[in-house]
């Protein structure tokens, strides 16, 4: 149980460090779709390797439901936020997209009466999400409300949830190796008409520019590859709710990981944010450890 804690730190600080490297992929010409699809479709043929001998899922029920995965945990999430991002600005968001947790712990309470969040967990995640705003805001604290680039926002963490719980259903029943490629795989497929409606980048150029390379191997082998694997391990030993409140130190990552590779500044109220994310997840747990003995 321990360890699936840690992996869920080691992952969330993975994910934190993909916004930079996609980042550095936009500057340099890359279009979201473009990335997403390059970045899976390398993670899927690497996985290949791993889980390769069986090719369909149990039933028809089953091969839907990996591909709800790829949809929900890959295409839908991924171009909803990256588009979002054409439409709204940043810090909308990034707060938007840091309510999965909420979002997850309440459709877990609606459908699995063993999982239901525990008030101890829904006070913490409350304070957890205050601070992901501070993180958030740690630059600037304009925030507009522009309705298309917010519903993204509000569908991509939606998907996100739906994903964790999807995932948790077909943890019970396949290797975690056979589910990650069908995820990816899905992901991939389902991205592909938005990529082909967008004029291309020549391959061969991209391969000659060390920061596309090195950034791409990242997102494709770390924060796909790896952190999907482990995501699902994670999943599996500590629960949807549990994971998926770590998906709140993921801005926190972002936070020091900007400031060290690409030089942002951090505030005093990007500081306190990230006291506020740690306190929050802390007394989350806290509060949910006493109500249970008490009870």
């Amino acid at each position: 149980m321990v360890l699936g804690h840690i992996g869920a730190i080691i992952t969330v600080a993975i994910w934190g460090g993909s916004f930079v490297s996609t980042k550095v992929l936009l500057d340099n010409g890359m279009n979201p779709a473009e990335i997403y699809v390059y970045r899976f479709f390398l993670a899927y043929i690497l996985v290949l390797f791993m889980s390769h001998k069986r090719l369909w899922a149990n039933s028809v029920r089953d091969e839907l439901l990996f591909a709800l995965c790829g949809i929900t945990g890959g295409s839908i999430y991924f171009l909803a936020e990256n588009t979002a991002l054409e439409y709204t600005l940043t810090t909308n968001v990034s707060l938007l997209t840091s309510t999965s947790p909420l979002i997850t712990s309440l459709l877990v309470g609606l459908i699995y009466k063993s999982e239901r969040p525990s008030r101890g967990m829904l006070i913490g995640s409350f304070i957890a999400f205050m601070g992901v705003g501070c993180v958030i805001f740690n630059s600037s604290f304009n925030l507009q409300i522009r309705p298309l680039g917010d519903i993204l926002s509000i569908l991509a963490a939606f998907s996100w949830a739906v994903y964790s719980l999807v995932l948790r259903k077909l943890n019970v029943v396949y290797d975690l190796w056979f589910i990650t490629r069908k995820t990816f795989f899905y992901g991939v497929i389902t991205a592909v008409p938005f990529v082909l409606s967008e004029p291309l980048n020549n391959p061969a150029e991209l391969m000659d520019n060390p920061a596309v390379v090195s950034n791409l191997l990242f997102l494709g082998i770390g924060a796909s590859m790896i952190a999907y694997y482990f995501w699902a391990k994670i999943i599996k030993q500590v629960g949807a709710v549990k994971a998926n409140n770590y998906m709140y130190l993921q801005s926190i990552f972002t936070l020091v990981i900007s400031a060290i590779a690409i030089h942002e500044r951090i505030s005093i109220v990007g500081i306190f944010g990230c006291c506020m994310i740690l306190g929050g997840l802390w007394l989350g747990d806290r509060l949910s450890q006493t109500w249970r003995k008490q009870g």
